[in-house]
């Protein structure tokens, strides 16, 4: 019988309610801040002034008289194309130009016999002014065959390349035995003196360049803290291969360690047009394609998809999807899913505790004698004895 009530009892009571799991997050109040964005280039070191050397003429090259990295002073000579073609004009000129100079003599000394005849009425008018006509014939053949001269001398001359200034030779482009035509860049020589370096600037960050507060470069190969650099140029067009515009940033207290080719980064600090919304990296979730933030409302979290606009410093930009003013969660955020209930840390001092009573299942009153004492080491009541 005893048995029998039991179990009737055991029937009608009602199952354990399970408790709704509180889950504890991290979490900040979104604040616009006026902030720095920090953005890094990559590039190459180059001498400010470099220049591509070529021949005046065309012509077959003879002689090479430097090589890569070789140091050359102004005047010094380059290469050489072959001078023989170059030479027999020159001579053709130069005999040209003696055969007008005793045609001028002639000319002249018989304008000079036919003036004094004149004078002495021997000759008419007409006959000494065809005598100075034939004269200044001759003096401007004369004229012609000395600028024809100096002309072929020139081109001959030309057949010499030398250095418009003290540098160091960076490139060579072309090899004896080979023939250029005029104008063809054979030689490339970097000045010595102040350096830059070359970067490519992609389109989205041009605008950015206007709101710059500070440039520092840093050389790859080299244990030298950064040293100051400053925008010199910025091209006005994009390259149409790399789609950047490039951009020249000189150093001019570079040190001697610094050498023409090496890899350098240029680090550019720049203010933001307007205060921005900055989060932690720990609190972006990646929702199938797109980025989204845990927003807690009410104490429970909705998804928030959101716009990143990169990075500033240690954080990450917010453009758009969030406002200020939300609490967001920042730490836990891969254990949560929409409408989770949750408690923050450290905005109450009791919460481990709610979340740990919570977590225990409510007793059935009806199933509980009397408490008329507790056990504080079990933390379970117990029933007074009968």
């Amino acid at each position: 019988m005893v048995l029998s009530t039991a179990l009737v009892l055991s029937a009608c009571s009602k199952p354990p309610k399970q408790a709704e799991v509180i889950r504890p997050v991290r979490a900040i109040q979104l604040v616009a801040n006026n902030m720095e964005s920090v953005s890094e280039f990559s590039g190459e070191v180059r001498a400010r002034v470099e220049s591509r050397l070529g021949f005046r003429i065309g012509g077959k090259i003879v002689a090479r008289k430097v090589d890569i990295g070789s140091a050359v002073k102004r005047g010094q000579i380059l290469m050489q194309l072959d001078p023989q073609d170059l030479q027999l004009l020159q001579a053709q000129s130069n005999a040209g130009l003696k055969a007008a100079e005793n045609n001028l003599s002639m000319t002249r000394a018989e304008l000079k016999r036919n003036q004094e005849l004149r004078e002495k009425k021997f000759i008419s008018q007409a006959v000494l002014d065809a005598r100075q006509s034939t004269f200044n014939a001759a003096q401007a053949g004369y004229d012609q065959a000395v600028a024809a001269y100096k002309n072929q001398s020139n081109q001959t001359g030309y057949t010499t390349l030398t250095s418009d200034l003290d540098g160091v030779v960076t490139g060579i482009d072309a090899e004896v035995g080979q023939v250029v035509a005029a104008g063809n860049p054979v030689v490339r020589v970097a000045q010595l003196g102040e350096k830059e370096i070359v970067i490519g600037i992609p389109e989205d960050k041009v605008e950015m360049l206007r709101r710059i507060s500070d440039v520092r470069v840093r050389i790859w190969a080299s244990r030298q803290e950064a040293i100051a650099g400053k925008i010199r140029e910025l091209s006005p067009i994009a390259d149409p291969v790399t789609r950047t515009y490039t951009a020249k940033i000189s150093i001019p207290n570079a040190p001697p360690e610094v050498r023409l080719g090496m890899t350098a980064y240029v680090t550019f600090t720049s203010e933001a047009s307007k205060p921005m919304i900055t989060v932690p990296l720990s609190a972006l979730v990646h929702d199938k394609s797109a980025t989204a933030l845990w927003v807690v409302e009410n104490g429970a979290v909705k998804l928030f998809p959101v716009q990143v606009g990169g990075p500033s410093r240690n954080d990450i930009v917010i453009t758009s999807g969030v406002t200020v003013g939300q609490t967001i969660v920042t730490a836990g955020v891969n254990l949560l899913k929409p409408g989770q209930k949750v408690t923050i840390l450290g905005a109450d001092p009791i919460a481990k505790e709610k979340i740990v009573a919570t977590a225990v299942a409510p007793v059935d009153a009806e199933r509980v004698s009397p408490v008329t004492s507790s056990n504080p080491v079990s933390g379970i009541s117990e029933a007074s004895p009968k």
